[in-house]
């Protein structure tokens, strides 16, 4: 989501995953908020939340707001700055593909002021969220945003909310409105990447549409941001802690979980719960955060970790598509045994074992399953793009280090495992 040009987004996986579980049975159905009653299969567990360390805090795979497979989620508390006026909103989406809080003006309560950012100019700010079919849309108000015992104070967050002002012309344009927990398929979303601002100095330069405004009443202009100003990446406004995370999921049989707890840290090699360890560094590019991913003799060379897509994304013709309507998605005859390398920006060559399985009958076979490792489909990226969604997190520690901060593993941009 690193402004209008960029393919990176949180959306990716809950849009198709949306297909899936309106025809396949996985998940809910009908758009209901109740979690279906779980299958025969297990629920892996890691410590209760009690026992986590002040900068950790718990995370749960599970069927959400809507029912959808392979969403991570966080509780995350907003408040007035500077009072004790605060509402905490579980099931906000994790995601490290993304950059900057999102919540709906419809979590909030009305005692719960939230200050609108202004410009240099004074002007009201508000922006447009741009994902691959759709969009968020809202004003840009300030937070103090508090997730286990880190704080940042006075961040920039987006407030979505269809009724502010009146939507542009340009942002509506892009697609499907995702401004709603329903559409969304979450309360909010977390992003917390290896960028500090969501558009950064793309904005500063000059105004892009459907990113940044300037609002009048009904009336909102397209403007350029500095980056102070923009929506940001909590992590590096922490007082500690502020060099980036983990993500620690445990692993998930191939038959899949009915639900999953895992956490997520803050910092890196600035605890002792979260060190650096053998972890292989990955460097991205500090301009997009993208890798190079290697699968079958071709080369994805805008690759990314992304934790709020619900599958492997890649087009590859060595997978059969899904039928209509479960396209998003491959369905081979069996399980598909697979093997990448990822290359980093530093040099660094990692080589990974992955596996793929017919999506159809996954979902229609585990339907009590919210953790489920073998989803892997073409959706939405073009032939560039391998998008390691949430199943590669399965398992593993995946590290995310803010660019220009200092870390074990040296300054930051990169992911590790």
């Amino acid at each position: 989501m690193r402004c209008k040009h960029s393919f990176i987004t949180a959306l990716l996986g809950i849009l198709v995953a949306l297909l899936l579980t309106a025809c396949g049975g996985g998940g809910g159905s009908g758009g209901s908020s109740s979690t279906p009653a779980p299958a025969a299969s297990a629920t892996n567990a890691s410590p209760a939340a009690a026992a986590l360390a002040a900068n950790a805090a718990a995370v749960a795979v599970d069927f959400g707001v809507i029912g959808v497979q392979n969403m991570p989620f966080v509780s995350v508390t907003v408040c007035t700055p500077g009072t004790t006026q605060c509402q905490t909103i579980d099931h906000v989406l994790l995601d490290t593909g993304s950059w900057g809080l999102r919540v709906f003006a419809s979590q909030l309560p009305a005692s719960l002021a939230l200050p609108q950012e202004t410009d240099a100019s004074g002007n009201l700010l508000a922006e447009c969220m741009q994902f691959f079919d759709g969009y968020t849309w809202g004003s840009v108000r300030l937070a103090d945003v508090q997730i286990a015992s880190e704080k940042a104070a006075q961040l920039p967050i987006q407030v979505i909310d269809p009724g502010y002002s009146s939507t542009p012309s340009d942002c509506s344009s892009i697609g499907a409105s995702r401004n709603t927990p329903t559409t969304l398929a979450a309360n909010g979303v977390l992003g917390i990447g290896v960028f500090k601002h969501d558009c950064g100095p793309n904005c500063v330069q000059q105004a892009l549409p459907a990113t940044y405004y300037a609002c009048a009443g009904s009336a909102c202009t397209s403007i350029a941001l500095a980056e102070d100003l923009q929506v940001a990446n909590p992590i590096p406004y922490f007082s500690t802690d502020n060099n980036g995370s983990i993500l620690m999921l445990p692993a998930v049989a191939s038959s899949g979980a009915a639900s999953l707890s895992g956490q997520l840290v803050f910092g890196i090699g600035t605890q002792s719960n979260n060190g650096l360890g053998s972890a292989q560094v990955i460097g991205v590019s500090t301009s997009n955060g993208t890798f190079k991913t290697v699968q079958n003799g071709t080369t994805y060379a805008s690759s990314i970790m992304d934790s709020g897509s619900n599958g492997l994304f890649f087009q590859t013709s060595g997978l059969p598509v899904c039928a209509s309507p479960n396209t998003a998605y491959y369905c081979p005859n069996s399980t598909e045994q697979l093997s990448a390398v990822i290359e980093g920006v530093n040099g660094a060559n990692s080589a990974v074992s992955f596996e793929v399985g017919d999506a159809a009958t996954l979902s229609q076979a585990d339907t009590g399953d919210s953790a489920m490792p073998l989803l892997a489909g073409p959706a939405y990226v073009n032939s560039a793009i391998f998008d390691w969604g949430l199943p590669f997190f399965y398992g593993r520690n995946v590290y995310v280090a803010v660019e220009q901060e200092s870390t074990p593993g040296g300054m930051g941009p990169y992911v590790a495992y």
